[in-house]
């Protein structure tokens, strides 16, 4: 599997979140690539993720235009042998 197959990855995050950085691991151990928002000292921005997710903590992941949710399911979606299939769909 390649990064470059990666569907867009978005991860909304602060900077110490123990949660974020094991997700971030994660990501960056099946190669897929990612943007990360940290929302840290940006109301703004928590507020779009907040909107746009329903939920106020973070994580908040996206793979494409699926919202995985936080650090949790995204590992639940690892497990299940479900989140290689999201990441590198073609």
């Amino acid at each position: 599997m390649s990064a470059v197959n990666a569907a867009r990855v978005q991860i909304y995050t602060t900077r110490f979140c123990p949660f974020c950085v094991m997700a971030k691991r994660l990501l960056d151990d099946k190669g897929a690539t990612f943007k990360e928002i940290a929302v840290d000292n940006r109301p703004d921005l928590r507020a779009k993720m907040t909107k746009k997710s329903g939920a106020t903590s973070v994580p908040q992941i996206w793979i494409g235009d699926h919202h995985v949710g936080g650090c949790d399911e995204l590992y639940s979606l690892n497990s299940a042998g479900e989140l290689d299939q999201l990441l590198f769909a073609n």
